[in-house]
């Protein structure tokens, strides 16, 4: 690979990351597994779940229809 080529792939990395970290929502946490009054995730996972919509019923399974 020339030079040339090698910091056009370098650049082209570099632009995807950027967009990527502007189009994300920028809450980048990379501190590891959180134990204790640092976990907030949780709360806000169950808030999320709680007002999302219900979740329809699975089908019933083939050997069921049958009888």
């Amino acid at each position: 690979m020339s030079n040339r080529s090698i910091i056009i792939m370098v650049l082209v990395l570099v632009g995807a990351t950027a967009y990527l970290l502007i189009k994300g929502d920028g809450n980048i946490d990379m501190g590891g597994e959180k134990h204790g009054a640092e976990a907030t995730h949780v709360e806000e996972a169950k808030k999320d779940a709680s007002t999302a919509a219900p979740v329809a019923p699975a089908a019933a399974p083939a050997a069921d229809a049958k009888k």
